[in-house]
């Protein structure tokens, strides 16, 4: 592997235990920090103002989604922050379009979850046709970065109407969601230990998974006490769930993935 090559490949973090931590928290404060934009911020009170609330972020969301992407493929070397930054933008854009297609849409959290399933299918399956491996260990060039980050956006709308699926369609609660998604990820964690199955496919199966469970925790955090949340301020819980991760990111300082397969 030549120098150019391993510069590259250190843009994108090891997978550790932090990752899986500060992911979820991440994709909490996606869902707390697009709710405060779209629900709290724009203020919408009608359905037909929170079509438009959800729409608005959306487009807010999706630019910075994209800048932070620009920026970090044109990055020479990892930088954790801006990593990070990069995923509670998808994480953030990801909250906002799910609950335009199922709510504003009208297509509904099973129709909207099996949309965005058939991308991340269709993502992965084009990124593995184009490159060989959908290993996050190969994201080495602009254009394994971009479908990197594209399958990372579409995972994390998909999570998020998962999320919503589960604990409203359901009717299981935030709490039972979130148990149900945890349940998911110990097998997924079973099945990376003991078996054979392709870790790359795991890994994507995890990160899909984490993003629901941050969801349905984000959702418990800010919700009304009625709908089964703990109706804290959005902006409250966006704030300790931004400082929580600064924290984590500076006391385990993460190292770049090293290994291409």
């Amino acid at each position: 592997m030549d120098q150019r090559t391993r510069e590259l490949v250190a843009k994108v973090p090891q997978v550790t235990l932090v990752f899986w931590i500060i992911k979820i928290l991440a994709t909490t404060l996606g869902e707390t920090g697009g709710d405060a934009v779209t629900m709290s911020w724009l203020g919408e009170t009608s359905a037909a103002a929170k079509g438009t609330g959800y729409l608005i972020g959306t487009a807010i969301f999706g630019v910075i989604f994209a800048a932070a992407v620009l920026v970090q493929i044109k990055a020479k070397k990892f930088h954790p922050f801006l990593y990070w930054f990069t995923i509670v933008t998808t994480t953030t854009v990801g909250t906002t379009l799910a609950d335009y297609c199922t709510r504003s849409l009208r297509i509904g959290y099973t129709g909207g979850s099996t949309i965005l399933l058939m991308l991340v299918i269709t993502s992965l399956l084009t990124w593995r046709r184009s490159t060989g491996s959908i290993s996050v260990e190969t994201v080495n060039t602009p254009k394994v970065e971009i479908f990197y980050w594209v399958t990372i956006m579409f995972s994390q709308t998909l999570g998020t109407a998962l999320g919503d699926w589960l604990a409203d369609t359901n009717e299981m609660g935030y709490l039972g969601a979130a148990a149900v998604f945890s349940g998911l990820l110990l097998v997924t964690a079973l099945l990376y230990y003991f078996t054979s199955i392709s870790r790359a496919v795991l890994f994507w199966v995890a990160f899909i998974l984490t993003r629901p469970l941050g969801a349905v925790v984000g959702d418990f955090l800010d919700k009304p006490l009625a709908s089964g949340g703990l109706a804290l301020s959005r902006y409250t819980a966006s704030l300790a769930l931004l400082v929580v991760i600064i924290a984590l990111i500076l006391i385990f300082p993460q190292k770049p993935a090293s290994k291409v397969h």
